[in-house]
């Protein structure tokens, strides 16, 4: 119950643990730094999978899957991958009692494994743009973990596409970026920047690296999505090449791109409070919640008839379940379904019966009103699309608040260690000043934002010429 969850004032971290403990979205796993996802936490992710799914098949692309083992030496052709990803890998050194005769990484990530596969796929432009996506699990070998934003195993999707042209495979990436964008605006609720990582943040062996950045409630940033132009360094590496319509061989030029189960996170620290969860209706597992309120006739016959009438007019257009049960009081329910994110209540009781009414409760402010049987289906639809819009404009409020444009390295320093935020500042565009700012604030660039405006400025840290802004922010 919401008594169990700490205060998000007081403690931001420890109140996030709280919510999905509570919430039964995960636990700890016995295995040092993975989770297991409760059926709540699951269902959410399905629900976030099967949208994006749907998207990403509208969008000309196909589900595969590759093996979750992949040889060692794959890793070492491509070496600015290997050295990228090495100290994350778990290796697997025995099989069936024996040493193996090469050892295999646990899958980190897929691109090798999936372009050995694209090289014997690919031979003529008439095979291609090859568009696949995955689902799998990822093994990296973090450090410090947290359910859901960073653990040891974790869920995903992963796009990897091959491309006749440069052209073809810059437009696939920003056609992705796009998607991901306006799934987090759309159903997550969570308005995101779209920009260019530094070379610094960039994907290990990518050409460029593009990203969604979104402000959660402690005005940290959190990673929402990427995607990688990966040019041509892979299928040199894996020598990935087709014949042109001019009969000249060609390499590939490729992408790859994914979301993974810290969108979970992501709904979690944007939108949730101190009573538990907070969900948008288009990702909400259950979006209507019907409790009554027992009178004090022993026969409850009339209001349960009545709340499945309520329930199977409104079914189609929406996920419903009723709470019949007796074991626990009406208060209870309510408090326990706050705690679950439930985006609407209606309530009904021997009052309500004989007014032929229910009471609405929205979860995101908490604001009851009286709706009239006949009004009951168009009511439940009209609250919902309003609830999504409402927690979007509330996110995006809080993210425009908290966004400053500075020019004096001072006070960004001094927003850093006092709130946080996003900051936008000028940067000369040197790795050294990156580090530097990093090292004494704390905060990294998250983003080349696209709609950065041009404009002539200096450093924040050198004073160096520098023609944009750029968005600086702790990150998770």
């Amino acid at each position: 119950m919401a008594e169990r969850i700490t205060k998000q004032s007081e403690d931001f971290s420890r109140w996030y643990n709280d919510i999905v403990i509570q919430s039964e979205l995960a636990d700890y796993s016995p295995v040092r730094g993975c989770m297991v996802i409760r059926p709540n936490g699951f269902a959410i992710w399905e629900k976030i999978r099967d949208t994006l799914d749907r998207l990403i098949k509208e969008s000309g692309h196909q589900n595969a899957y590759f093996p979750l083992f992949i040889p060692e030496s794959f890793f070492k052709k491509e070496a600015e991958h290997v050295k990228g990803f090495s100290p994350e890998c778990a290796v697997v050194t025995h099989g069936g009692g024996n040493k193996l005769e090469e050892s295999l990484m646990v899958r980190p990530t897929s691109e090798t494994i999936i372009y050995t596969m694209y090289s014997k796929w690919i031979k003529s432009y008439r095979d291609l743009p090859v568009l696949i996506n995955q689902w799998a699990n990822i093994v990296r070998w973090e450090m410090r973990t947290r359910l859901f934003l960073r653990t040891t195993e974790f869920l995903w999707q992963e796009g990897h596409t091959a491309h006749a042209t440069y052209e073809e495979a810059e437009e696939e990436c920003l056609k992705i970026l796009n998607l991901y964008s306006d799934f987090a605006e759309k159903y997550m609720s969570i308005p995101v920047l779209k920009g260019q990582k530094s070379e610094k943040e960039k994907f290990a062996g990518a050409l460029k690296t593009y990203s969604i950045e979104a402000m959660m409630q402690d005005k940290k940033a959190l990673q929402c999505g990427t995607s990688h132009n990966l040019g041509q360094n892979f299928s040199k590496a894996f020598n990935v090449r087709f014949q042109t319509k001019n009969g000249n061989m060609q390499y590939v030029w490729q992408t790859s791109w994914g979301v993974s189960t810290r969108l979970v996170g992501a709904l979690i620290m944007a939108h949730s409070d101190d009573q538990g969860l907070v969900l948008p209706p288009r990702l909400a597992p259950t979006q209507v919640i019907i409790i009554p309120i027992w009178g004090e006739k022993k026969d409850n016959s009339e209001i349960i008839n009545i709340i499945d009438k309520i329930k199977n007019d409104i079914k189609k257009d929406v996920s419903v379940k009723a709470d019949t049960s007796e074991q626990n009081s009406p208060g209870w329910k309510f408090n326990q379904y706050e705690l679950l994110g439930v985006p609407l209540r209606i309530e009904i009781g021997p009052t309500d019966i004989k007014n032929r009414e229910v009471v609405f409760v929205r979860r995101d402010n908490n604001k009851k009103e009286k709706v009239s049987w006949d009004k009951i289906k168009e009511n439940v639809r009209f609250i919902l699309e309003d609830i999504q819009k409402s927690i979007l404009k509330k996110a995006s409020e809080f993210r425009d608040s908290n966004t400053f444009y500075f020019d004096d390295y001072k006070k960004f320093k001094e927003i850093m260690e006092r709130d946080g935020g996003f900051v936008m500042a000028h940067w000369c565009g040197e790795k050294s000043c990156e580090d530097k700012i990093q090292e004494e604030t704390k905060a990294v660039i998250c983003t080349i934002p696209f709609d950065s405006k041009e404009e002539s400025g200096k450093c924040i840290l050198c004073g160096d010429n520098s023609s944009k802004r750029i968005l600086f922010a702790r990150s998770y």
